[in-house]
């Protein structure tokens, strides 16, 4: 049985087309995905993320525990700033994608997600030291994602911060509607947005106070995946899995250079400095019609890789996928197929990220 957010009944008022999704049931489109994702690009859009989990870590001993288990550095990071970063097992594995963020010098919340969250929370709570809370917080907190353009239009109104005050990969502890939140700016979707954390019980007041706005349009995960395909962001399960370390799907800024210590370190530092056999590439197609998780990438008669996500990219107008692929194929220009199972789709090797007009990074007047 799916687990529902707080908003399941919500979603299936407005007719949503419900699916399940990490073990949760979810909403995949309320009208159509393409709608959904050009909503998102150029005005905005708003998801219901309740599925990903929280956890709060604290204590003296915080910092340097959960410097042993993720692989990116969090002894510079900054109260107020979040960090991506991966977490691995002992075979180097990557167990999850996370983002970490500073609430004060010895507490952190950490953002993971849910296909992951019960996993994620054993590990991580067994390597913690004696002293160091762990509070498994996701059913008390709520998570939606505002995303697009004008963002900041629609949340302002509720939101006691100044929200053009706040930089890429940042995050203030504010009010919204009058009750406490966590409000954060990092953007799956490649676009200027906020990730906004706030109790149970205030989700559904807030949902419909943004969507009174007439700003941001609801969207759900087809539309999410799309936005995150075309701005070449990895989702965890396609791209990411528990058997290969992240060094393969070129997620490097995200593993520290110079730290003494991570659980899987040792396989890490060896693929950065061999290589590894495949490697993650972008592949452009010259139809609309796209590859899917699981099938082949061929080069002439010989299968060379695997697709792990593909879809129309709606900004560009053509399909574009994710491929592992053999590393004598992976030079941008390469030409390709994908073999799906009736005919071969041509394809390219091509830089990622596919669309390059993101608002994500903006600079606002901080």
């Amino acid at each position: 049985m799916c687990l529902k957010t707080p908003l399941y009944d919500v979603h299936v008022a407005m007719g949503a087309k419900m699916a399940p999704f990490g073990g949760w049931d979810m909403p995949i489109q309320y009208t159509s995905i393409v709608e959904e994702h050009t909503a998102c690009r150029t005005k905005a859009a708003l998801f219901d993320i309740c599925h990903m989990g929280e956890f709060f870590v604290y204590g003296p001993n915080a910092l340097n525990d959960l410097n042993k288990l993720f692989t990116c550095e969090l002894s510079t990071l900054a109260i107020g700033r979040c960090r991506y970063g991966f977490l691995l097992n002992e075979q180097g594995g990557t167990q999850d994608d996370l983002i970490t963020y500073r609430l004060s010098d010895e507490k952190f919340m950490v953002v993971v997600n849910a296909g992951t969250r019960e996993n994620d929370a054993k590990w991580i709570s067994a390597h913690l030291s004696p002293d160091t809370k762990f509070d498994e917080a996701s059913s008390q907190v709520a998570k939606l994602d505002l995303q697009g353009p004008a963002s900041a239009e629609a949340l302002q109104p509720i939101c006691e911060y100044d929200l053009q005050q706040m930089k890429y990969y940042t995050f203030v502890e504010t009010k919204v509607l009058g009750k406490r939140a966590i409000v954060s700016r990092t953007g799956y979707t490649g676009e200027y947005g906020f990730e906004i954390y706030i109790d149970v019980e205030m989700c559904k007041p807030v949902w419909d106070a943004l969507l009174a706005t007439g700003v941001p349009v609801p969207a759900g995960l087809g539309a999410r995946d799309t936005l995150r395909l075309e701005c070449g962001l990895p989702l965890y399960g396609h791209e990411m899995n528990d058997t290969m370390s992240p060094v393969a799907s070129g997620l490097t800024f995200a593993i520290a250079k110079d730290k003494e210590f991570y659980i899987g370190k040792d396989v890490v530092e060896k693929e950065l400095a061999e290589g590894t056999p495949r490697k993650l590439v972008g592949l452009q197609l010259t139809t609309k019609q796209s590859g899917r998780n699981g099938q082949n990438v061929m080069s002439g008669d010989k299968i060379v890789g695997t697709v792990t996500s593909g879809s129309l990219a709606p900004s560009l107008g053509y399909a574009i996928a994710f491929a592992y692929v053999d590393k004598d194929y992976c030079e941008i220009g390469t030409k390709l197929a994908i073999d799906n199972g009736r005919k071969l789709l041509e394809a390219e090797v091509v830089p990622t990220p596919f669309y390059k007009e993101g608002t994500a990074r903006k600079k606002t007047t901080a």
